[in-house]
Formats: C-alpha cells, sequence, structure tokens
C-alpha cells in the first residue's frame, strides 16, 4: 500500500510538473505577441517599464508567500549581488533585443536564437569550464555553426540578433546556475537592481520628450505595460516549480517549444519571409539539436544503473 501511494504522488508530481513546464514555455512561446501589442513603444521604454513592473509585482507575489526575507538576504550577501547584479544586466540586454527583433519584424531570427541556445550553452562549457564533450556534441556544435554560416548568408548580414539572444541567455542561465537564490526572489532582486537605472532613463526620456514613456491617455497600451511584469515572472514561478519536479531530459526537451511557437507565429501569424536557405538553417539547427538531445539521452541512460548501485 505505502509503495502503491508513494508511486501515485510520484506520478501526481510529474503531473503537476509537466503542467507548469508546458505552461511555461507557452507562455513564453507567445510572449512575441504580447510584445506586438506594446509595438508603439519603443522597445528600450518597453524594457524600462518591465523592469519597474517586475519589481512591484514580484513584490507583491513573494509577499503574499511570506518570502520576502529571502530578497533581503540576498542583497545583504555582496558577493551574491554582485553576480545577480552581472546577470541583471545581461538578461536586460536579452530583453531589449527581443523586443526590438519583434517590433522590427525579426521573430524568425528570434526562434533561430533559442533552438541555438542549448548548444552554446554547450560551447560556454566546453570553452570557459573546459568541460570534456563528446565527439556526438562536437558533431553537433559543427553543425551548428554551419546554420549560423547558412543563415548570415540568408540573411545577408551576420544573424547578430539571433546569436545575441543565444549567447545571453546562455551567460545568464550559467550565472543562475551557480548562484544559490530561488528563482523569483533572485528575478526581484535583479529587478530592484536594475530599477534605479530604469526609473532614471524613463523620467529622462519623458523630461525631453524623446519618448512617450506614460501613455495614460491610452489606457489598453498602459495596462499592457503594467503586465509587462506579470508576463515577466509569472512563466519564471511555472518554471521553476516544473524543474523542481521533472528529470532534466524531460525539461531540455520541453524547452524547444517555445522556438517552435516563435517559428510558426513568424511564417503563419506574422508572414515573415523563409526562403529556402533560411529554412535550410533550421533543418541543420534541428540536426545538431536531434544529435544533441540523442546523446543526452544515451549519457542518462549509462548514468542511472551507476545510481541504482
Amino acid at each position: 500500500m505505502t509503495s502503491l501511494a508513494s508511486d501515485e504522488a510520484a506520478r501526481a508530481e510529474w503531473r503537476l510538473g509537466m503542467i507548469f513546464m508546458v505552461s511555461a514555455y507557452l507562455l513564453w512561446g507567445f510572449l512575441p505577441v504580447y510584445y506586438k501589442w506594446t509595438g508603439d513603444i519603443d522597445a528600450d521604454i518597453i524594457v524600462a517599464h518591465r523592469i519597474l513592473w517586475s519589481v512591484l509585482f514580484l513584490a507583491i507575489f513573494l509577499g503574499l508567500r511570506g518570502r520576502l526575507s529571502e530578497v533581503r538576504a540576498i542583497l545583504a550577501n555582496p558577493r551574491i549581488r554582485g553576480k545577480l547584479t552581472l546577470s541583471a544586466l545581461i538578461i536586460s540586454v536579452n530583453w531589449l533585443v527581443f523586443i526590438w527583433a519583434i517590433d522590427n519584424a525579426r521573430i524568425l531570427e528570434i526562434s533561430f536564437g533559442y533552438f541555438a541556445n542549448p548548444l552554446v550553452s554547450v560551447a560556454i562549457g566546453m570553452v570557459v569550464l573546459k568541460e570534456q564533450v563528446s565527439r556526438t556534441q562536437k558533431i553537433a556544435l559543427t553543425i551548428a555553426a554551419l546554420a549560423v554560416g547558412a543563415q548570415g548568408m540568408a540573411l545577408g548580414t551576420f544573424p547578430w540578433v539571433a546569436m545575441v539572444l543565444a549567447v545571453t541567455f546562455a551567460i545568464y542561465g550559467y550565472i543562475r546556475k551557480m548562484v544559490p537564490v530561488g528563482a523569483s526572489p533572485g528575478l526581484m532582486v535583479e529587478a530592484l537592481l536594475l530599477s534605479p537605472l530604469a526609473l532614471g532613463y524613463l523620467l529622462y526620456a519623458g523630461v525631453t520628450g524623446t519618448a512617450d514613456v506614460l501613455p495614460l491617455d491610452r489606457p489598453g497600451l498602459f495596462l499592457l505595460l503594467a503586465g509587462t511584469g506579470i508576463v515577466t515572472a509569472v512563466p519564471l514561478a511555472l518554471f521553476a516549480g516544473g524543474a523542481r519536479r521533472l528529470p532534466l531530459t524531460t525539461a531540455g526537451l520541453l524547452q524547444y517549444l517555445a522556438p517552435s511557437l516563435h517559428l510558426l507565429m513568424a511564417v503563419y501569424i506574422y508572414h515573415e519571409p523563409i526562403s529556402t536557405l533560411r529554412l535550410a538553417t533550421f533543418v541543420l539547427i534541428w540536426l545538431s539539436l536531434a544529435l544533441f538531445t540523442a546523446d543526452a539521452w544515451r549519457r542518462r541512460a549509462r548514468v542511472r544503473p551507476e545510481k541504482v548501485m
């Protein structure tokens, strides 16, 4: 009876983890639609709002859960605070390029960047951490490099949008993995650290008249700007809940859901042109991801018996 109850509890946790993780990636996948609605506002102004509204929403969210003490503890630790300052600056660059690309009809490049992200993470581990890379992973990285080159040929220029998104998110993920803080408290600290810059930028833009920083005459748009705090924090909280309940390989496979949605929306909703050469770049990146994922599954299968022993 105890074993059956334990198995049922494990299955319930797995189902809940799947619901959380799929919900997170669906929300991230449909994020371009949200920022299309805010297209009347410049990307830099949206990022500033996103930072400030994230502070407010996360303060309410963590306050209701009695976790604001975690934020105070993080801020009191200079070493952790320094690392989160760096991660905050990196993710703000990611946000800025992401929103700018949406405004400029470059969602296909966003999709390519997030498909390439896991492979960039492997490359960073190989170069920075001197991690050993298998032959299969080397082949996958070589194919990914060919895909980047082909993407550049298709665009007629270096695919900087895709690469900035892939590299900044990979570095951000690496830093956050090394910092022992919760997902939501960590994000609130990052937003708090950036908030003086964001507020100062909005005040400067408002005083000089270079941008419409507070569209109170358009309440719908103002509510969308306020909602940036919610669309930033909610998927992250769902992701954290899912990651605690699912194996890494399952979570790793699900991460391709968001860029797949980006690709479909770019082609079928926003009608971004996709030439044969550009489609070939996606085929190459999918091939490299297939090799990478298969290698990860094989490694996990070899490690599992040792853990049982």
